[in-house]
C-alpha cells in the first residue's frame, strides 16, 4: 500500500518519527495499529454500555452527580 500526503503533513510526519528514533513508515504504522485497538476498545465498552442499559443497569443523571460530589470532596 502506497499514501500520499501533503508537503505539510509529511514534513510534520518526518519530524516527529526522527524525534521519537524511527522513520515515517514505522511511525505510521504504530499510529495506526494504536488507533484500531482504541477503535476496537471503544467499540466493545459502547457494547457493554449497551448491554448494561438493556438490564436497566445505569444511573441516573442526579446519581452520577451525587457520586462524582461524593469523589471531589476535599
Amino acid at each position: 500500500m502506497e499514501l500520499h500526503f501533503p508537503p505539510e503533513l509529511e514534513a510534520k510526519l518526518e519530524h516527529s518519527a526522527s524525534q521519537q528514533g524511527c522513520n515515517a513508515d514505522e511511525l505510521v504504522r504504530e499510529i495506526l495499529t494504536r488507533h484500531f485497538e482504541e477503535e476496537a476498545r471503544f467499540v466493545e465498552a459502547v457494547s457493554l454500555g449497551e448491554e448494561a442499559l438493556q438490564r436497566s443497569e445505569y444511573l441516573t443523571h442526579d446519581q452520577v452527580g451525587q457520586r462524582l460530589h461524593r469523589f471531589l470532596r476535599p
